[in-house]
């Protein structure tokens, strides 16, 4: 896979600019855990303000966990392109998960000039061989100038 262009830090810190109904300074429910050329993990604290009836992780919580995983894992390899856009999510919810810690592992099947394939798996911290939902995602990148 091509190099990292932006460590956890750099790319946690650009998040807290783009992003700041997501990524509130004082207290966010998502942390950016690990980047690596392989993948990218985000961390996503799921509370009772996540939760659908039944008491299992509402589906919009976890696409959300899916498509920020994905962009970190892009960033991560790209730089800071703000424009770069989710153009397809499939997901596919496979256990009920509680409130807690949930890991989304976002992997890059291919990044070109104008798209970027992917995969996520998100996973219980406390039960991380438990697949919960798998998503992959198409991003689009703009173009970018020379």
């Amino acid at each position: 896979m091509a190099e990292i262009l932006m460590n956890r830090q750099e790319v946690y810190s650009y998040l807290l600019d783009v992003f700041p109904e997501l990524f509130p300074e004082d207290h966010s429910p998502y942390d950016v855990v690990s980047i690596n050329p392989d993948e990218a993990v985000l961390a996503f604290q799921a509370n009772e303000t996540h939760l659908r009836p039944g008491g299992t992780v509402s589906g919009p919580a976890l696409m959300t966990l899916a498509d920020l995983a994905m962009y970190v894992v892009i960033l991560a390899h790209i730089g800071p392109v703000a424009l770069a856009v989710t153009t397809n999510l499939n997901i596919n919810f496979m256990r009920k998960p509680s409130a807690g810690r949930l890991l989304g592992t976002a992997r890059l099947l291919k990044l070109g000039r104008s798209l970027a394939v992917g995969d996520v798996t998100i996973a219980s911290e406390l039960e991380p061989e438990k697949i919960v939902a798998h998503a992959s995602l198409t991003y689009s990148i703009p173009p970018q100038k020379s």
